[in-house]
């Protein structure tokens, strides 16, 4: 009997993206002769940034294949970690997120990860502003990410931000410098003399720390040795985390 059924195994990690009542390792679909593999996949829930790889017999194949009647398609989840294209000069990968992750984007900022946020962009925005700037666009929005004319972006797992910063550091394990971003607007912190800015700091303050650093973009000035023990704590368990996938 010739099987009239494309199927295709999907990674557990990918099991996720599927209706909870309907979430299984294989799944048919009947081909209908014009969509492509990669509408096929799309159309169960899973967006196209998450999957690693499409495989048929242990040959991997484009989204763009036509699938025909048969066919035993393997779904790959995206390895970890995952490596980002980088443009020219780059070293390390930078990230946009969308309007719903603004605490990521804060702690992301605070272990010196280049993340650019803004509270107020539609998603057409986020995808231009992505792919004119090489970011990888992080939000939990699957159409957002199954917009083809994005460059390319990442589900974010888990619902509070210290899950969904666990899981951006293991996917990406990007190079962290901690204490070297605003937190607020995300740029590079400078070094500042004291005395520069000596009229800016309360007393307990200018009595307390010496070494001090600003943000050329919006002015926000930092000291070393004001950190919270919390801070610190979000600093060291990122450090372990990007460690353990090197």
């Amino acid at each position: 009997m010739v099987e009239s059924d494309i199927r295709l195994r999907i990674a557990a990690e990918l099991l996720l993206f599927l209706p909870a009542r309907r979430r299984r390792e294989w799944r048919r679909v009947a081909p209908d002769g014009t969509s492509t593999l990669g509408h096929v996949v799309q159309s169960l829930g899973i967006p196209l940034p998450e999957v690693g790889s499409l495989t048929i017999e242990g040959t991997e194949v484009a989204p763009s294949y036509q699938p025909a009647a048969g066919d035993v398609v393997h779904v790959h989840a995206v390895p970890r970690p995952q490596r980002v294209p980088l443009g020219p000069g780059r070293l390390a990968p930078r990230f946009l997120l969308d309007v719903h992750l603004g605490t990521l984007a804060r702690r992301l900022r605070l272990l010196g990860v280049d993340a650019s946020y803004h509270n107020d962009m539609d998603d057409p925005s986020l995808v231009a502003e992505a792919n004119r700037e090489h970011r990888v666009l992080l939000t939990r929005d699957r159409g957002l990410l199954c917009r083809r004319a994005l460059w390319l972006g990442a589900y974010v797992r888990g619902t509070s931000p210290q899950d969904q910063l666990r899981d951006l550091l293991e996917r990406f394990a990007p190079p962290l410098r901690p204490w070297t971003r605003c937190t607020a607007c995300n740029g590079e912190l400078v070094p500042v003399d004291k005395h520069e800015i000596d009229r800016l700091l309360e007393a307990g303050t200018r009595r307390s720390y010496d070494v001090y650093g600003r943000c050329p973009e919006c002015g926000q000035i930092y000291w070393r040795g004001a950190h919270s023990e919390h801070l610190e704590e979000i600093v060291r368990s990122a450090v372990r985390a990007v460690d353990s996938q090197l």
